[in-house]
């Protein structure tokens, strides 16, 4: 089992390293028969449960969608970079899991009673924000009052979701020990900050290396022990704010430094600069700079939350996060400045946006994934509309767009052909995934509004081209 890359925790005070529950479970666990949890199958839970389950454990995996239990169940995968052929040799009965011959396998199952039968649980559900830009922990709030339905002694639980420091201590554990049970001495509770990647060919989740936080350090040792088992790389912090503290830092560094290449592009554009070009030259530089590529906003389930987690909780502290909010105003803002660049280049071709055939290419929050959450093309396809444009898509890991929180769509994916381009008045590329082809886009398209440099490398045509 690869080793934390912290030395051990000292002794907590008044409480034996190593108690006989502790023990129980470390024992559990270094055998692989401790019946782990995951709540929430989504883009974090799913491999998560499968990199455990492939690592020996008996996996129970519960979400709250029946059609997505019903699919793996089934074999099916939901999400497009975790391939069926991976689950299919995992999956089995939940029977099967709970019994004596249930390692290495993964029972996907909607009945949070369930949860009684575990040693180890993790919790993997979204932390969007409410309508305000506040935290919404209601999902993480269910998830831990029904732990807490059945919580037992020796029972370690994790939070992988993402959120602002203190929420482990300061929401989990109290709901945890309101059932009498002790953290620490009793049960066990830790954070873990998911760290996918999708589609990354480097990093699984398997070889990211995994930041561990415990309330205590017994806590800390434990969780340090179930990770370890199954990922290459456990790293071991003090507790769990710091772990918390840390995932923050990492979304908020790339939130800033992306709202900084994104306002130097609306400069540049003024000054007739290509910033994709300065970004490029200025990453020949060996050392002290790292390139960030503008965009037409922020997507996914990170970057364009987490940083308001952290400004929320600094107010509570009396600390104004200017810096951190005037990134997220300037990366907010990013699809109307796209909307104004599109609204110019109509224009000058005599057309309006009112009434305007466009084209959004790409749905997806970024290339080659199935996932729009959050994705700046949303809120551009809100803004069209809005605007009056008659307006369409094309994606081929977005098939179709319903309803997602305060967007309301009822579009299925276009087919890319050379008659749909010539028809639509422009192109705008929010997503430039590696199915699409620059050369035969630009060729057979009025405009190209191009918000990813998608169109670097075309020749012909470009007097059709407007980056934005």
């Amino acid at each position: 089992m690869p080793k934390p890359e912290r030395s051990p925790a000292p002794r907590e005070r008044g409480v034996a390293v190593a108690n006989p529950i502790e023990r129980a479970l470390a024992d559990l666990i270094a055998a692989r028969r401790a019946r782990l949890g995951v709540i929430g199958l989504g883009y974090v839970g799913l491999p998560l449960a499968c990199t455990f389950a492939e690592g020996g454990f008996p996996v129970v995996g519960f979400d709250a969608d029946p059609e997505k239990v019903a699919r793996l169940a089934r074999g099916e995968s939901y999400i497009a970079h975790q391939p069926a052929a991976r689950l299919r040799p995992l999956i089995a009965p939940l029977d099967t899991v709970l019994g004596r011959d249930g390692a290495g396998r993964l029972a996907p199952t909607t009945e949070l009673e369930r949860l009684r039968a575990c040693d180890a649980v993790l919790i993997c559900v979204p932390t969007p924000l409410t309508a305000s830009r506040e935290p919404d922990l209601s999902f993480v709030v269910a998830s831990t009052e029904a732990v807490a339905r059945t919580l037992h002694a020796r029972e370690l639980v994790v939070l992988e979701s993402t959120t602002y420091p203190g929420t482990t201590d300061e929401v989990v554990r109290p709901r945890l020990e309101s059932t009498g049970l002790v953290v620490g001495r009793e049960v066990f509770l830790a954070f873990s900050p998911e760290r996918e990647d999708p589609t990354n060919p480097r990093y699984t989740t398997r070889t990211i290396p995994k930041l561990v936080g415990g309330v205590t350090p017994a806590c800390t040792r434990l969780a340090a022990a179930l990770y370890g088992a199954v990922i290459e790389r456990p790293i071991v912090v003090r507790s769990a704010r710091v772990a918390e503290a840390a995932k923050i830092l990492e979304n908020t560094y790339r939130s800033v430094n992306i709202a900084l290449v994104n306002e130097l592009k609306m400069l540049f554009d003024r000054m007739g600069i290509d910033v994709w070009e300065v970004v490029e030259a200025a990453a020949t530089k060996p050392f002290g700079f790292t390139p960030f590529a503008p965009g037409p906003g922020l997507g996914g389930h990170c970057i364009p939350v987490d940083p308001f987690y952290l400004s929320w909780k600094a107010r509570q502290h009396g600390f104004t996060t200017r810096f951190i909010e005037l990134a997220g105003e300037i990366n907010t803002g990013m699809p109307e400045w796209v909307l104004r660049k599109l609204d110019d280049a109509l224009n000058a071709r005599g057309r309006a946006v009112r009434g305007a055939r466009v084209l959004v290419l790409g749905v997806a929050y970024k290339p080659n994934v199935d996932d729009t959450r959050e994705s700046p093309a949303l809120h551009l396809l809100e803004l069209l509309r809005e605007r009056g444009a008659r307006v369409a898509y094309h994606d081929p890991w977005v098939p179709a767009l319903g309803s997602f929180r305060r967007y309301r769509f009822n579009l299925r994916s276009t087919p890319l052909t050379a008659d749909t381009l010539r028809r639509s008045d422009a192109v705008l590329v929010v997503t430039a995934h590696d199915a699409f082809d620059p050369e035969f886009v630009v060729r057979h398209s009025r405009l190209v509004v191009d918000t990813r440099n998608f169109t670097r490398a075309v020749r012909a045509g470009r007097e059709r081209i407007v980056r934005a």
